[in-house]
């Protein structure tokens, strides 16, 4: 019986070490995890906000290291994320079609390879008190600029025509607005916001507002905003890497579609001064912008592209034909 007792103590010892074996050898043939990573600065455009989310989700979740690559997100230096992309500082950035126009005219070299909206998402946002429902209604109305470009006046002028109104009666205020909130308070009626962000906060911060989009008003300024564009020497040389940092975006979004109020998590641990509930109500709202029906995350359509440029090209505002400037190429 003591022999028994001793053989069978045996056997499992030997059965133990069997499975410790296995398990050892398992995680030895387990494909390595990647330790040289390939570094990738991107410049994002503005402060972290749900426009930028899914970047923020793809190095949360690990995704971009599955792509090989070790990605750093910076801020966008005075002159804007396109000068640090074109300069060769960083190898991608975050910034708006519209605004791109003028480094096409001088040909930067940057371009668009992906958007993170499929639609445009601004408009011209103002107290109900105001009485501002359509751009009509902007006659004897104050405008505060964002960015106090050619363009942004531009589009108001032309969105207030279609719409039966007179331009010369908008009064535009001399210098831009950066606190939104407090401008729409004052002396402020109007003010052209992204909806996504700004527009949510006037609601997180129970101000009663009418809002429109410029695309309602005319299908030509539904341009692209925000997109990642990236630099042309960069991805010519590097087009795998390229794929590959797209790839990540891509399942990055996908995932803040599917998971907002996870995604406002992430996000909040970028930036913990953002209020928890303008990150929720936000990403609960932007997440349905991220993909089309039937389109495919970070798709450029040509033809929307284009007419936006010959727009601004057939009434002046840029001097120079732009031709192009994006590619899906590298989308997966």
């Amino acid at each position: 019986m003591e022999i028994f007792k001793r053989g069978r103590v045996i056997f499992i010892i030997l059965l133990i070490a069997i499975i410790v074996g296995l398990i050892a050898f398992a995680i030895y043939k387990m494909p390595k995890k990647e330790t040289n990573l390939t570094k990738i600065t991107v410049v994002l455009d503005w402060t972290p906000n749900t426009n930028h989310t899914g970047l923020f989700v793809a190095k949360e979740k690990g995704y971009f290291e599955e792509q090989g690559l070790d990605v750093e997100f910076v801020q966008p230096p005075e002159d804007g994320a396109t000068s640090l992309v074109a300069s060769g500082k960083a190898e991608f950035g975050i910034d708006f079609q519209d605004n791109l126009a003028p480094a096409y005219v001088n040909d930067i070299p940057v371009t668009a390879i992906a958007t993170i909206l499929q639609h445009n998402t601004s408009g011209i946002i103002s107290l109900k008190s105001s009485n501002i429902t359509s751009p009509k209604n902007l006659e004897n109305k104050t405008y505060a600029p964002a960015w106090n470009v050619d363009e942004e006046e531009a589009i108001i002028k032309h969105c207030m025509e279609l719409d039966g109104g007179d331009p010369s009666k908008l009064n535009v205020i001399p210098d831009y607005i950066i606190d939104i909130l407090s401008a729409l308070q004052t002396n402020v009626d109007s003010v052209w916001v992204y909806y996504g962000w700004e527009g949510i906060a006037t609601k997180v911060n129970n101000l009663d507002t009418n809002f429109f989009y410029f695309k309602d008003i005319d299908p030509t300024l539904d341009f692209y905003t925000p997109v990642i564009v990236g630099n042309n020497d960069f991805m010519k040389n590097n087009p795998e890497i390229t794929k590959k940092f797209l790839a990540a975006c891509k399942e990055g979004y996908e995932y803040s579609a599917q998971n907002p109020d996870e995604a406002a998590d992430i996000l909040m641990k970028q930036d913990p001064s953002i209020s928890p509930e303008l990150a929720k109500e936000s990403q609960e709202w932007i997440s349905k912008q991220y993909i089309d029906s039937g389109t495919n995350w970070g798709y450029i359509d040509a033809s929307r592209w284009n007419n936006f440029y010959k727009w601004l090209y057939d009434n002046g505002i840029i001097d120079k034909e732009i031709q192009g400037g994006f590619t899906n190429e590298y989308l997966q």
